[in-house]
C-alpha cells in the first residue's frame, strides 16, 4: 500500500504534469481529482482511505471527486429532508434510502468515448430504492448495484464547479442512468429544483401546484410545501398539517384527534347539562307562577263569595 505522503503528493503531481502548474492540494479531501480505475476505486476509495480525514470520493469516468462539507443551514435542511422521507418510508414500506456514504454505478451513454459509454459512480446525499426496484439491495450490500428511483442532492455551492456538478453534470448523468426523479435542495433558494424523468429521457421540472405542493410519483403519497424547505416547520405540526397527515407522525395526529374529539364530546355534554340546567329552572320558575296563579285565583273566588255572602245578607 502506498504511504499517506504519496497519497497526498499524487493529485498535485498530476495536476502540474496536466495543466503545466503547480495546483494546490484540498487537505480535507488529497485525493480530489486524482486518476484511477474503476477498480482501484472500489479497492481503495469508495470508503474512507485515510483514518484521520473525514473525506468521501465519488468516481467519475476515471477522476475522484470528493463530496464537498455541508455549510450548517444546508445540513439542517438536508436533515429535514431526511426526516421527512424516513417517516413516509416508515409508514408507506415500499423503498429502503440510501444517504451519504453508498453509492451506486451509472452507465450513459457518451459518443465522446470510445466504448460509446461513459461510467461513474455517485453517492447521492439521500438516494430511493424502491422495493419493485429491478435490482434488489440487499442488507450486506455496501453498494447498490442497481439504479436508484430517486436522488437527493443538496447543492454544494462553495466553487462554481460544485454547483455545476449538483445542477448541470448530476442531473444529465441521472437522467440518462434513468432516475426517475431527482431532487436538488437548497437553503437560500437559488438552485432548487425538483425534476422528473419525462417520456423523452429528459428531465421536466416538478412545478409547485396552486398551493405550493410538490408531489412525487415515485413515491405515492410524499408531498411536501415548497416554502417549508425554507422554514423547516416542526415535525408535530407538520402531522397536523393535511399536506404531510398521510405520513408524518401519524400516531400523534390520531392522538391529537382523539384528545381534540373527546374535548368536543367533554363540551358537548356539558353545554346539554346546562341545557337541561335551564330547562329545569324554567319548569320550576313556571311551576312557582302556576303556584302563585292558583293562590291569587283561590283568593279572588273566596273574596268573591264572600262579597256575594254579605250582598245577600243586605237584601234578605
Amino acid at each position: 500500500m502506498e504511504s499517506t505522503t504519496r497519497l497526498r503528493d499524487a493529485p498535485q503531481e498530476q495536476a502540474e504534469q496536466a495543466n503545466g502548474r503547480p495546483t494546490r492540494v484540498n487537505p480535507l479531501a488529497p485525493d480530489d481529482g486524482r486518476r484511477v480505475t474503476k477498480e482501484e476505486y472500489w479497492a481503495k476509495w469508495y470508503e474512507n482511505p485515510y483514518p484521520n480525514i473525514d473525506v468521501s470520493y465519488e468516481w467519475n469516468n476515471g477522476i475522484l471527486e470528493a463530496k464537498p462539507l455541508p455549510t450548517p443551514l444546508q445540513l439542517d435542511l438536508y436533515n429535514w429532508f431526511l426526516d421527512i422521507l424516513r417517516r413516509y418510508v416508515e409508514s408507506h414500506p415500499i423503498a429502503r434510502l440510501i444517504n451519504l456514504e453508498t453509492g451506486f454505478s451509472l452507465t450513459m451513454p457518451d459518443s465522446k468515448e470510445l466504448s460509446g459509454i461513459r461510467e461513474a459512480v455517485r453517492k447521492p446525499d439521500i438516494g430511493v430504492v424502491l422495493d419493485d426496484n429491478p435490482i434488489l439491495w440487499r442488507i450486506t450490500d455496501r453498494a447498490f448495484k442497481g439504479v436508484c428511483n430517486l436522488c437527493v442532492e443538496a447543492v454544494s455551492d462553495s466553487t462554481l464547479a460544485e454547483v455545476r456538478r449538483d445542477t448541470e453534470e448530476k442531473k444529465r448523468d441521472y437522467a440518462l442512468a434513468g432516475v426517475q426523479e431527482y431532487f436538488i435542495l437548497d437553503p437560500d433558494d437559488r438552485y432548487m429544483r425538483f425534476y422528473r424523468l419525462g417520456a423523452d429521457g429528459r428531465y421536466e421540472e416538478i412545478r409547485p401546484d396552486a398551493e405550493g405542493v410538490i408531489r412525487s410519483r415515485v413515491l405515492p403519497g410524499f408531498q411536501f410545501r415548497r416554502r417549508d424547505l425554507l422554514r423547516l416547520p416542526d415535525m408535530k405540526n407538520l402531522a397536523l398539517d393535511e399536506v404531510y397527515a398521510g405520513y408524518v407522525l401519524p400516531e400523534y395526529r390520531a392522538a391529537v384527534v382523539r384528545a381534540d374529539t373527546e374535548a368536543q364530546r367533554a363540551d358537548t355534554e356539558a353545554q346539554r347539562a346546562d341545557t337541561e340546567a335551564q330547562r329545569a329552572d324554567t319548569e320550576a320558575q313556571r311551576a312557582d307562577t302556576e303556584v302563585v296563579a292558583r293562590r291569587a285565583a283561590e283568593e279572588r273566588a273566596q273574596a268573591l263569595e264572600a262579597e256575594l255572602a254579605r250582598l245577600r245578607q243586605q237584601h234578605s
